[in-house]
């Protein structure tokens, strides 16, 4: 079986209880919280900056031309908004070092 390359959500849980010494009930509501909050403000176009992490932001991707890979056709693939994290200059400079 291959290693896994990430945390998951029970995972997350389980540290932010251990770091902040909660209770995992509350840990899993902090958790839950922030996710809530970072999906209420992208939902209403605002971004989430926190200082030493990075931000998430919303950004327009404009309509543009494409072809079907299975066909070949011409499609156009409508304007949309996306979801977006951009990394502070803190965080990347401690990824790197990996």
């Amino acid at each position: 079986m291959a290693k896994k390359n990430y945390m998951t959500k029970e995972e997350l849980v389980a540290y932010v209880a251990q770091k902040a010494g909660l209770k995992k009930a509350d840990a899993y509501k902090a958790v839950n919280a922030f996710i809530d909050a970072v999906k209420d403000a992208l939902s209403k176009g605002k971004g989430v900056r926190l200082v030493g992490f990075g931000s998430f932001q919303v950004r327009y991707r404009a309509a543009r031309k494409s072809r079907n890979p299975r066909t070949g056709e011409p499609i156009t693939i409508p304007a949309t908004y996306v979801p977006v994290f951009k990394p502070s200059q803190a965080l990347k400079k401690l990824v790197a070092k990996k």
